[in-house]
């Protein structure tokens, strides 16, 4: 066989494989990509987005909320792409490549034809200043690495001007999918130069994407736009060449009743974290309503092995099947969203539904309590044989709509039994500082987008996130390790699915170290006027499809 076509065949073998784990993920999530239509698209125009949440650091290796990697996403691109569809790893900058057996060696072979948008072209040394950086950060200029995605990472070798060499020291399977996520967006040399304070800064952003940041006003708006020969976007997305919009206005309007109204009123073309409540009546007044489930680890309660009372298992399993999803389903979602099923979203590959494990069941709480010297004081809240209440300190952020009401459900229901669940529901900038003070809090709640179950290492191995903060002498230590590792040492769709399901239910089932809440959307409204509203498979909007009828 010819080398071109041996490269062929191992990108479509790997697409595969990666697909076979894939099966039934985008089917059983709700829809994943914008309304589509037969209407004929028309270039030009500016689209204005409104979004909650304002974008404070545009570095796109580090920028990890949803409004900062929603605009990364639109001005970088990937080496691989994921399909939001199928959930295939597709080509990107990277046209093809090649993985040993021991998935530890990635080879790729890159396109000739990218250039960034002040000109320099895309070469394998792009690619390893990028890498290296990701890897191993660069304590001169305060660059931590991304170690979540870049477990592992040795070096990049450049073996030709459009060929690279990466290597791990243990096997990743999961890193072609890292690689399509919007902390791997390839950035520019100049940028790359500059210390992490300024790395962020809209003048300083240099990158191939089809869209240049011309304006950020922090708390206010960040302004896109179109950037002039773009033509290298993965072949399945629907169309090629130059972004159809010529600008993006992103806007920020932290209330949900504001955003609406500027929808409705025209000062706005589309919106995102539409509050439940206006979902319904948009649609029946004409608006588009476009939703997609976020992959990856749900909004979860991960519970604190390190502190009393989340050290017992005891409390942890009465939290679990102590209150009432049927009434989150009813009462806080919409059809856009899903109740958790597992710790991670029916669209990532390997998902088990866990719903019988997860069922209500407060009788059989009570019981586990009562069993582990648990009894109710005066005040209905439980205390232990030493008389310390049965008082649990939750921190979580108030970024989605859906939040803080299931929280409130969730507390409502635990009083019943005997748990004094006291919250403390913040804004991004307050939930990060308050982060740091992990001695403070029994439960954190968030969710990590990521289609791939190697998130479940990344968040919750002793080795990496360590979220349940098991200690090296607690003998579930290293089981969490094993158990969590295993998803990262096969391609193979039979056994990465057995890895899958056992990572799964030692986290929920065997040790209760978290319990899932619900599966996270996106909800984006727009005028009828705007088509092709859509996201990639992260679940950030992406607008080089978009296009916007004439005013």
């Amino acid at each position: 066989m010819s080398r071109s076509l041996f490269v062929r065949a191992t990108v479509l073998a790997t697409a595969a494989a990666i697909a076979a784990v894939l099966t039934g993920c985008a089917a059983s999530g709700n829809r994943v990509t914008g309304a589509d239509d037969s209407a004929t698209p028309v270039a030009g125009g500016s689209l204005r987005f409104a979004v909650l949440d304002a974008p404070a650091n545009l570095d796109p290796h580090s920028g990890s909320s949803y409004p900062e990697s929603l605009i990364t996403s639109n001005i970088t691109d990937k080496l691989t792409y994921q399909n939001p569809e199928t959930g295939a790893i597709e080509p990107w900058l990277a046209k093809s490549w090649e993985i040993d057996d021991r998935l530890t060696e990635f080879t790729f072979h890159l396109r000739d034809d990218v250039t960034f948008s002040d000109g320099s072209r895309f070469t394998a040394d792009s690619v390893k200043e990028n890498f290296d950086l990701l890897g191993r950060g660069n304590k001169e200029l305060g660059i931590i690495p991304v170690t979540a995605y870049w477990v592992g990472y040795r070096d990049t070798v450049v073996v030709d001007p459009l060929t690279v060499k990466v290597s791990f020291d243990r096997p990743n399977a999961g890193f072609l999918q890292a690689l399509s996520l919007y902390f791997s967006g390839i950035v520019g040399h100049s940028t790359l130069q500059l210390p992490k304070d300024q790395r962020g800064l809209a003048r300083n952003l240099v990158t191939t994407g089809p869209f240049t940041v011309t304006e950020h006003v922090y708390q206010q708006k960040t302004v896109l736009k179109k950037r002039s020969g773009y033509n290298w976007a993965p072949a399945s997305r629907k169309h090629s060449g130059e972004a159809y919009l010529d600008t993006v206005e992103i806007d920020v309007i932290p209330e949900a009743g504001v955003r609406t109204g500027s929808l409705r009123s025209g000062q706005v073309d589309a919106i995102l974290d539409v509050n439940n409540t206006d979902e319904t009546p948009l649609r029946n007044e004409g608006y588009r309503i476009v939703p997609q489930l976020i992959p990856g680890r749900d909004i979860s309660l991960d519970l604190k092995t390190d502190l009393f009372p989340t050290n017992d298992r005891a409390v942890r399993e009465a939290v679990k099947l102590g209150w009432n999803r049927d009434a989150l389903a009813k009462t806080v979602l919409t059809d856009s969203y899903k109740v958790s099923s597992s710790v991670i979203s029916s669209r990532v590959p390997g998902y088990v539904d866990f719903s019988a494990e997860l069922k209500q069941d407060q009788k059989k709480a009570e019981q586990i309590l009562e069993s582990a010297g648990w009894t109710k004081g005066s005040d209905g809240i439980r205390v232990d044989r030493d008389g310390r209440r049965l008082e649990l300190s939750l921190l979580g952020i108030n970024n989605l709509v859906n939040n803080k009401p299931a929280y409130e459900l969730i507390q409502q229901d635990l009083r019943k039994i005997g748990i004094d669940l006291k919250l403390n529901v913040l804004p991004i900038p307050d939930y990060t500082a308050a982060a740091t003070q992990q001695q403070r809090w029994n439960i954190q709640v968030a969710n990590q987008s990521r289609a791939d179950v190697a998130v479940l290492e990344q968040v919750y191995s002793p080795q990496y996130g360590n979220m349940s903060k098991l200690a090296q002498t607690d003998p579930l230590y290293q089981q969490a390790i094993t158990a969590l590792s295993a998803v990262s040492t096969t391609l193979d769709p039979s056994r990465r699915a057995a890895a899958a399901e056992a990572a799964q239910r030692f986290l929920l089932v065997d040790q209760v170290l978290t319990v899932p809440v619900y599966n996270p959307a996106q909800v984006t409204a727009a005028s009828p006027k705007v088509h092709n509203i859509g996201y990639e498979a992260q679940s950030r909007n992406v607008f080089y499809d978009t296009w916007i009828e004439p005013r």
